[in-house]
Order: C-alpha cells, then structure tokens, then sequence
C-alpha cells in the first residue's frame, strides 16, 4: 500500500466498524492489490452438538429378540486408555446391514435397539432416511447423505465440501473423537454406504434396506434377514394394538385377519388402528372386507400416506423402468412361485435381461428367491404389483401375458406327461406346439418329470383358473388340464385333480370338442369317487358317454366304458364285467392294445370281487404280462396287486405276501404313492391275517396313512382309526 492508502487525506473517512453477531468468517479491508489469498478453516465443531434423531418408537415390539441380541453382538467394548497398543485386532465399530420386504419392521428393530442402547452413545445418534431423500430435490446419492451427518455433527453448510471425498474425510474426523451410531434408513443403492462409518471407536453403523446391502458383508457388515412375524406375534400385535378382549372374542376372525395381513408389521398395524378407530367395526367384518383381494389393499389404509401401499411404493418407486415393469407384469402371474423361465415368457424378455430385473427386484426385496431358484412374492406385495399393473399397462397386455404363460407351461406339462408314459390316451394334438420347445426333461441332469410336476402344480392350477375366466383360451385350458392329470395318476391330490378337470371339461364344452369332455369327464369320475361323491360321479360319466358316442372315436369310447366299469364295480359286478368286456372289444377294434390290457386287468379284479378267484388269475397274469412287455411298470404293478390280492382270497399267503411285497416297491419306485398304499394295506391285511409281525403291519399302515393324508384321501381317517387302535408287540 503506498502512504497514501494508509493515511491520506481520505483517511479519516475509512470505517471499520463490526457489530452483532457473526457466523464464518470475515475479510474488513480497504483497497486491496495483488495476488492475495485468503484460507478459511472451519470452526471446531460445537462442544454441546449431540444428535439425537433415531425416530422414537411408539408401540410395544413383539417378537424381535433375536434381532435386539444380534446388534448387541456387534458392539465394541467402550474405549480406554488401556485398550492403546492391544493388539487383539477386533473391529473399533460396529456393523449391521438389515434386510427385508418393505413395511417388515426393519425401523422399529432398530429405534428399539437405539433406545435400549443410548449410553453406549453418548457422542449422539444420527438418523438419514434415504426415503426423503430422494423426494427431494437434493438427490439420493451417499454424498448428500454426507451432507446430513456433517450438519447433524454441527458443522454449518458453509463448510461442508462439496466433493464427496472431500466430505467423508471430514465427516472421518469429525467423528474420530466421538463415540456414534449412525443409522441410514431406506437405502436402495448401498454400494457407498460403508464410507460414512464413523471413526471413534465403539460407533456404530447400520443399515437398512433391500436384500442388496447384502454387498456390505464384504465391508464387514453383519447380514441381518428381518422377517414377517409368525402367527403368535402377529396375533400379538393384534391384541396389543386394538384390545386384547376384542381378540378373545373372535379368535378366529383375529386369525383371519393375521393371515390375510401375512405376518407383515405394517399391514398388523394399519389393520388395527381401523378397529381401534371405529369400535363398531367388528373383527369378522373387516375380515370379510379384507378377503376380497382386489379391495385388500384399499382396506389397509388410513389414508394415503398411511398405508401399506405407500410402504410398496418407496421401493417400486426406485426400480428403473425394466424391473418395474417385470414387478408389474408378475403381480398378474397366476401362480404363486415362478422361476426365471416363466418370468421371461411373462414380461417377453430375453433370458439376460429378465435375470438382470429379477435381481434387481431381490435386491429391493421385493421379490425372494427361494432355495430351489423359484421367485416369489409376499402376498401383499403381489397385490400392490398387480394393482400398478392395472394402472400402468392396461387389460391387453393382461390378456397377452396369460397367454403367454398358460402355452408355456401346456408345452412343459406335455413334455413331463410324455416323459412319464408315451404311450397313453391324449386327444390333444400337440405336434405344432411342442416341435421347436426343448424338452428340459431328455435333457441330462434335467429334473424328473413327476418332480417337477409336483413342485409345479399349484401354479399350473392358478394358470388353468386364470385362463379358464379368461374366456378366450378354451382349447389351451383342456389340452393342459389332460396333460397336468399325469401327476394325479401318481400323487393323488383329490381336490387339485377335481378342480383341474372340471375346468378342462368345461372348457372342451366351450371348445364344442367331444372326445376331448368325454376323455376329461370320465377321468373327473375317479376323484369324485375317491372322495365318495359317487352321484357325481355318475353323471359326469353319463355325459363322457353321451360326448363319446358323438365322437364316434373307438379309443375314448372304450376308455369311457372302462371308468364306467370302475363305477359299477361297488354295486354290480356283472354289470361292471359287462363294461370291461366293451372296453377291451373297442380298444382291440382300434389296435389299442395297452388299453385293452388296462382293462382286462380292470376286468381280473371285478372277477375277484365275484369270488371267480381262479379265472381272475388267469386274466390278471395276462393283463400284467401285456402291461410288464410294454415296459409300463406302473400298472404291471398295480396289476401284481391284484394278483396277490387274489392269492390272499384262496390263502395262498406266501404267494400273496411275495406278489405284494414286490409290487409295492415298485410303486413307490414309480412314484405312484397312491396305488402303493393300497398295496401296503392288502399287505398288512393279509399279515394281520396269518400272525405276521405286528411291527411290519403297522410300518405298512403307517406308510400308506402318511400316502392318504398328503393326497386328501378320506381313506386317511379310516386308517387312522384303525392303527390308534393298534399297538405293536414284541421286542
């Protein structure tokens, strides 16, 4: 400065006056040249700055023990100065990664924990919801979630830096001193996450979010799974929440309303602050409301921003466009588990891509993959998809997936009942369909196919619902109702196998295909019997017969009188014998030669019953002798059954014994659990009958019980009865 500038003639007009209170720093200076450079640190952090935001917890927590003692694990003893040089390498902070379906409980978990825990931080408690980060205009990413643990620790927005290293590096020594827990809440992308661990030894970080923190075990993280409440607690929380006098009252509708919240904290909590609100509002009646799965998401709801939907929608949100809509598109698959294939066909993906989306969806956790590689949805989750679904793509795309899905699972059905036997009875002609499908079951280290049907079958039930409300995949519904009843022929699941043909018939109906009711009418006949509905029965194969004769199709009308037979075989043999006899004309009339072996050995068995034992033998040992060179080992079997059967009604015990023994073997080798219970009862009744062991009757017994109870057999309840009754002897 020259003499001038520091005491001219304008000297005295210069003022440095400085009054009120100031925050940051402050330049007060005249005229000024030069290269001039001024560096402003930050001021310390504020002595008295303890953060306290965890959101308090404001019910009672049921049921999260083990959770609260998990994150007891992962803290560090306090620190002292004698812990200076020990060289024990334990970790100076704490970590844990939280993961779950959103509205699971995964906040609550935690604001417990922090309040039981507080002492243990007495440098403060910091809480980010990523969650309202991202509706703001600030953006989601880690560096803004910096930002908020540095303000929480009292430094002014002035100071903060604006690179993201920049600011981990303060908000390091910042917290070097501190001992902290820091909670980030709602966290969809975790990858950074890890970089805002605090320093001072004994803080503590956690996480919450989607499946995808998973990724933070590589940091150290401790990977904590929070899951839905069970029955007990969810009926709990119930009782906490609106009464536990209104609960005792209706425990059934309380455990109505459980389930259809399944085990979700969120939907437990919405349900019964309605109750609490309207006292009116009974337990059956909101029960009732909640059945009706389009209104079920609706009824959980106090408003818009208090509702399960809204806890859905903080993830669906975050999804990028392509696993949006595969999340949208599988809330409308009828079934209640998929695997990647069946997803690709949904959404009309390339196998690469629809991986990519089902991970991404994982990651949300809006979506769990199971042990065998399946996918499914919580209930509730599955409904808030297919309501976005409805909003966002319309009733075409719809109708095109269900489509889509139903032909890809008719072709792998077809594929699994052809594997099984080829040689059977189809009307369907599926020669187009299945010319370009790889057949995953000839394929080496394929599954088997019964294996796969049986894991499957509850989804290819939904899709057979599905398309039969649809109204225009008529043709689809029967071909894949006949190809799915392989599975009963094995695994008699009553109920299923009923339901799964009566929609084929009623859609052969429609289709104005005769020989495709008829088939599927006289096949329904048989699970109406088992389940002792016999008029039923018999109309439907009144009707098969009337839709066989308009056919005009030998091999259907022959497999028509044969299930007739089976029908007349409980009143009048002769009658049945008389229909057996039709069958097996027909099927030799049409060259069918396994069904008139099926139904001579049919025809055996009615001799038997009519005490002709030893011309039952001889038809029987034909039957089985066609059926055993025609490699069909499950009805050779079934056909030995009825041989040794015979052997028992003439006392030729050790014939019978060796004949049933081996035949239930068999079977079960085959899979066909049904007919091996009826072997291992004919058995244990020719054992019983000759003093044979008593602990090898009951195991027989018990065998066939275990077969009847899988498949709903009211048979079960019978042979219940009667080993309650018994007691096994000897050593």
């Amino acid at each position: 400065m020259t003499a001038e500038d520091a005491g001219g003639p304008d000297h005295a007009a210069a003022r440095n006056d400085l009054s009120g209170t100031v925050y940051g720093p402050v330049v007060q200076a005249g005229t000024i040249h030069g290269g001039i450079t001024f560096r402003v640190e930050a001021p310390p952090v504020g002595a008295n700055v303890t953060p306290d935001e965890i959101p308090p917890l404001t019910v009672r927590l049921i049921n999260r023990a083990e959770g609260l003692a998990r994150l007891d694990g992962r803290l560090v003893p306090e620190a002292n100065d004698e812990d200076e040089g020990d060289e024990d390498n334990r970790a100076n902070v704490g970590f844990a990664a939280l993961h779950g379906p959103p509205g699971v409980g995964k906040t609550a978990l935690v604001s417990r924990w922090s309040e039981r825990r507080r002492k243990l931080f007495p440098g403060g408690q910091i809480y980010v919801d990523f969650a309202t980060l991202r509706g703001g205009s600030a953006g989601a990413d880690v560096s803004e979630a910096a930002r908020c643990c540095l303000r929480s620790l009292g430094i002014d927005d002035a100071y903060i830096p604006d690179a993201f290293p920049e600011r981990i590096q303060r908000l390091r020594s910042r917290s070097a001193g501190r001992r902290l827990l820091i909670f980030l809440d709602n966290v969809s992308q975790p990858g950074q996450a890890a970089a805002l661990m605090p320093k001072g030894k004994g803080s503590f970080l956690v996480v919450a979010g989607g499946s995808g923190v998973g990724e933070l075990v590589a940091d150290g993280a401790e990977l904590m799974a929070v899951e839905p409440l069970d029955r007990d607690s969810a009926l709990e929380v119930l009782a906490d929440r609106c009464g536990a006098q209104r609960v005792a009252a209706d425990p059934a509708s309380a455990e109505r309303l459980v389930e259809l919240c399944d085990g979700l904290p969120v939907a437990l909590h919405v349900v019964a602050a309605r109750l609490a609100a309207r006292p009116r509002l009974t337990l059956a009646a909101l029960a009732a409301e909640l059945a009706d799965e389009p209104r079920r998401l609706a009824g959980m709801s106090l408003g818009k921003e208090r509702s399960v939907a809204a806890a859905f929608d903080l993830a669906y949100r975050e999804l990028d466009p392509e696993p949006a809509r595969l999340y949208r598109l599988m809330g409308w698959h009828p079934g209640a588990t998929f695997d990647a294939g069946v997803a690709a066909v949904a959404a009309d993906l390339d196998p690469g891509r629809t991986a990519d989306a089902l991970e991404a969806l994982a990651r949300a956790s809006l979506l769990e993959e199971m042990s065998d590689g399946r996918f499914r949805f919580h209930d509730l989750v599955r409904l808030h998809a297919a309501e976005r679904a409805t909003e966002e793509n319309g009733p075409a795309e719809r109708t095109a997936l269900l489509r889509r899905v139903t032909l890809h699972y008719l072709a792998l059905t077809a594929l699994a009942d052809r594997a099984v036997r080829l040689d059977r009875l189809r009307i369907a002609d599926l020669t187009r369909l299945l010319a370009d499908v790889p057949d995953p079951f000839g394929a080496e280290g394929g599954p088997k196919p019964l294996d796969w049907l049986e894991a499957e079958h509850r989804n290819i039930l939904g899709v057979l619902r599905a398309a039969a409300r649809e109204g225009t995949l008529h043709t689809e519904v029967w071909q894949l109702a006949e190809a799915f009843t392989v599975l009963f022929f094995h695994h008699r699941h009553l109920g299923d196998w009923q339901e799964s043909l009566e929609l084929g018939a009623a859609a052969a109906a429609e289709a104005m295909v005769p020989a495709a009711e008829a088939r599927l009418r006289s096949l329904l006949s048989r699970p109406l019997m088992d389940l002792g509905e016999y008029e039923a029965a018999r109309r439907e194969l009144d009707a098969a017969e009337a839709c066989a004769e308009v056919s005009d199709h030998l091999v259907v009308r022959a497999s028509v009188q044969e299930f007739s037979g089976r029908y007349w075989d409980r009143t009048e043999p002769a009658r049945a014998m008389e229909a057996y006899r039709s069958a097996i004309d027909l099927n030799t009339a049409a060259n069918e030669g396994r069904g008139a072996a099926i139904a001579s050995y049919f025809l055996g068995c009615a001799q038997d019953a009519a005490e002709a034992h030893r011309e039952a033998l001889h038809t029987l040992r034909g039957a089985h002798d066609e059926l055993a060179a025609r490699k069909d080992r499950r009805m050779a079997a079934r056909a030995q059954v009825a041989i040794g059967i015979a052997h028992g009604h003439l006392k030729e015990t050790d014939a019978a014994v060796r004949a049933l023994s081996e035949a239930a073997e068999i079977l079960k080798a085959e899979e066909a659990t049904h007919y091996e219970a009826q072997a291992r009862v004919a058995l244990a009744d020719i054992q019983e009958g000759s003093q044979g062991d008593p602990r090898q009757v009951r195991a027989g017994l018990q065998r066939a019980l275990e077969i009847y109870e899988a498949g709903g057999s009211p048979l079960a309840e019978k042979l219940r009865e009667r080993l309650t009754g018994e007691e096994p002897t000897g050593e």
